[in-house]
């Protein structure tokens, strides 16, 4: 198992963080019409090899989580996509689940697909070159939701994924979302992300799997985004560590936030909070989508060809984001460097 526990230190090293960019052929679609770029396999391609072959993947990114289609592409210079991002550095990385569907039995609510066939397909994602997966579990947050019901199943999901992708010699990435959807407040998000870690963890243990050999990819303890009670960055960051402190296992290496709906500077600001007062053993760290590629998708609007512009976006964030994982980010430096 220590070369599963190597790569997991590896994805969340000091200082780096994960490039989520597995968004689904559908999603990607909504991203590329909202800059009116037409969704073909060629400029879906095209985005993502500019991002993966830029400078501050080097430096600031540990792994880069893929899409089926993206995995089995081949780059402008002959490379497979998994190449290009080993040339930079990076590990790469494939989400397995097939997408959140309707729970049956509480059909407001989800249940991640994906088991049926998925020892077969992580040996194909494997020869291919990936070294760690993803598998996302959705919650509500209302007075009724989520369920008990909601949170077991989706927990028993999760372990026998991640049973199943250390069996493959890969790392699991466990990303169990509590969704910022509603006007619930910060006491709400914490009470509910502790009942879904804690039935994570229960589920883990009893499928076997090594807990050193995983990375978690939870939500940040916040507000919901109807909430009439805002809450501070600094707010944020103790209520966030208190909820990895009495529910995350020490053994975990390290824990990777999902930016969710923040914006770009809230996703960079509220993870350089809690880095700053993070008297943890965990690294934590970012595993941006939307927070690491915004400003570079704008960019890739306003013209396709002009990689140094994409590029310098991209390089930007993943820099602000490299520095809030060690929490030495600043408003300051934001403008400086984007200057």
């Amino acid at each position: 198992m220590n070369e599963i526990e190597n790569i997991a230190k590896q994805i969340v090293a000091k200082g780096k963080g994960i490039l989520a960019a597995d968004e689904s052929t559908g999603t990607m679609t909504k991203r590329l019409s909202s800059v009116n770029i037409e969704s073909t396999p060629e400029n879906r391609l095209k985005f993502r090899e500019t991002l993966f072959s830029a400078e501050g993947m080097k430096n600031y990114i540990g792994g880069v989580i893929l899409y089926d289609e993206t995995i089995k592409q081949k780059t402008s210079s002959g490379k497979s996509v998994p190449e290009l991002i080993k040339s930079f550095g990076s590990i790469p990385g494939i989400k397995v689940d097939t997408g959140a569907k309707k729970l049956a039995g509480s059909p407001e609510e989800k249940i991640t697909e994906g088991l049926d066939g998925l020892r077969e397909r992580l040996a194909e994602y494997y020869n291919l070159g990936a070294r760690f997966t993803k598998w996302r579990a959705v919650y509500n947050v209302s007075d009724k939701y989520p369920s008990q019901m909601a949170i077991k199943s989706n927990a028993h999901a999760l372990a026998r994924y991640a049973a199943l992708v250390q069996e493959a010699k890969m790392v699991p990435i466990v990303e169990p979302e509590v969704l910022m959807d509603g006007d619930h407040d910060i006491m709400k998000c914490f009470e509910v992300t502790s009942k879904v870690l804690k039935e994570c963890y229960k589920e883990l243990k009893l499928h076997n799997v090594n807990l050193k050999g995983t990375v978690l990819k939870p939500n940040m303890i916040l507000p919901g985004n109807k909430s009439k009670h805002k809450s501070t960055s600094i707010e944020i960051a103790k209520m966030t560590l208190k909820c990895l402190k009495e529910n995350v296992p020490i053994e975990v290496p390290g824990i990777a936030f999902l930016s969710g709906g923040q914006s770009e500077i809230e996703a960079t600001q509220n993870l350089n909070e809690i880095n700053k007062i993070n008297d943890t053993k965990f690294l934590i760290t970012f595993s941006y989508g939307r927070g690491l590629q915004a400003s570079a998708l704008k960019e890739f609007g306003k013209n396709q060809e002009n990689l140094e512009n994409i590029q310098r976006a991209f390089n930007h964030r993943a820099k602000m984001n490299g520095l809030s994982s060690k929490g030495k980010w600043s408003e300051s430096l934001e403008k400086e460097s984007a200057a």
